[in-house]
């Protein structure tokens, strides 16, 4: 985990950091706003490769059906290299309503982002 100020060259260094590193999942909290500050997602839009944005449509719904302000979030996600990103609303309470619509995925997702194509019993999100 690491804290970092509102600075789209700094946040995308960050990201570019723990992509090289190997990380299978980025997630980041605040700056999906909609001030002049809030530069996450150009930050990430400029290191993602792919897009993969039911991530952040998902969360975007979810987040509608727990306040109207949900609607104001500009998080995205995408892949770069091996890693997903995915950006979060800064607030921890929306933080914890949305983080188990992902959490079925993941395991999934790493495993297709390491090359395993197939389709496991586990991965089910029933």
């Amino acid at each position: 985990m690491e804290v970092v100020p509102d600075d789209f060259a700094l946040i995308e260094d960050r990201l570019h950091h723990f992509v090289a590193a190997g990380c299978d999942l980025i997630f980041t909290t605040g700056g999906t706003g909609l001030t002049p500050n809030d530069v996450t997602p150009e930050a990430t839009r400029s290191v993602i490769q792919r897009e993969a944005p039911g991530f952040a449509e998902q969360m975007r719904a979810e987040g509608l059906k727990h306040t109207p302000h949900g609607l104001l979030t500009r998080g995205v996600s995408g892949i770069a290299g091996r890693s997903l990103i995915v950006n979060f609303p800064g607030s921890p309470k929306s933080i914890d309503q949305l983080f188990p619509v992902l959490a079925p995925t993941l395991k999934h997702v790493v495993r297709t982002l390491r090359g395993d194509s197939s389709h496991h019993e586990s991965d089910r999100a029933d």
